[in-house]
């Protein structure tokens, strides 16, 4: 499928592409899209099943990657410098293993190209748990979803896509059924993985110092699959380490994608 999108600095050089993570859009990357449009072509996408992107019981990383690639197509992207974060990280991983002439270069963002283990039972009790269609205020689902997942930060983040359609009726822009539907599949590690595929472009991992989601055991699949890795770490941030220092994270990314020539 075509996904929706939103291109900063139409006219720049080295097109830049950039995937949000589970539950999230890719407005949430504005302000940094912002940043690195001052001097080249950014271009941030809504994976399926997010955003303004169309809905679709499938939800696997072929697939996802298989959509990026149909949305480049029309959007005349021969190559990319591609970043993805969580989610969008595996995405782009998935890609670069399938499509490894697409792009110039590859930037993820704290995940690991591996399985984990499930993680979002309280998030997705919590979101099942309002009663949309008599939902009376963005306070009350807030109020809500906080009884499941106690820090603020990830409720608010959550319910960014809570919005009122033309009946005035509460929705959520992802589709929470496929999600749950298809979880397995999001918590897997990219599919062409178990197939030999090794992507061997410039590659940069950016790993949040608090966050759990890049371990030392996960170095041999780093290794495995993206050969030519450097690794930063940002002292200070979790999970979502682009919003909590964006100006450092934007500034690690420009500096990679310069020292490429």
């Amino acid at each position: 499928m075509r996904l929706n999108y939103q291109q900063f600095n139409i006219g720049g050089q080295s097109p830049f592409l950039v995937l949000h993570g589970l539950f999230g859009a890719q407005d949430n990357w504005r302000s940094q899209a912002l940043i690195w449009a001052q001097d080249r072509h950014v271009i941030t996408m809504d994976l399926r099943n997010h955003g303004l992107s169309a809905h679709d019981a499938l939800m696997d990383y072929p697939s996802m990657a298989a959509d990026v690639i149909e949305s480049m197509d029309a959007l005349g992207l021969d190559k990319v410098d591609l970043l993805g974060h969580s989610m969008g990280g595996k995405v782009a991983i998935q890609l670069a293993l399938e499509h490894p002439q697409r792009l110039r270069s590859l930037v993820v963002a704290d995940i690991a190209p591996v399985a984990y283990e499930p993680r979002h039972q309280g998030i997705l009790e919590g979101l099942n748990s309002i009663n949309l269609s008599q939902l009376k205020s963005r306070k009350q689902a807030l109020d809500q979803l906080i009884e499941y997942e106690p820090d603020p930060r990830v409720c608010q983040f959550l319910l960014k896509s809570l919005y009122k359609n033309d009946t005035g009726e509460f929705c959520l822009r992802y589709n929470l059924a496929a999600i749950e539907e298809n979880y397995a599949a999001i918590s897997a590690a990219p599919q062409t993985a178990a197939h030999g595929a090794r992507y061997v472009g410039p590659t940069l991992i950016i790993k949040g110092a608090e966050s759990a989601y890049i371990l030392p055991q996960h170095q041999a699949a780093f290794k495995a699959l993206l050969p030519h890795t450097q690794l930063k770490i940002m002292a200070g941030c979790g999970h979502w380490l682009h919003a909590e220092k964006p100006e450092l994270f934007c500034r690690l990314v420009s500096r990679f994608m310069v020292n490429l020539g």
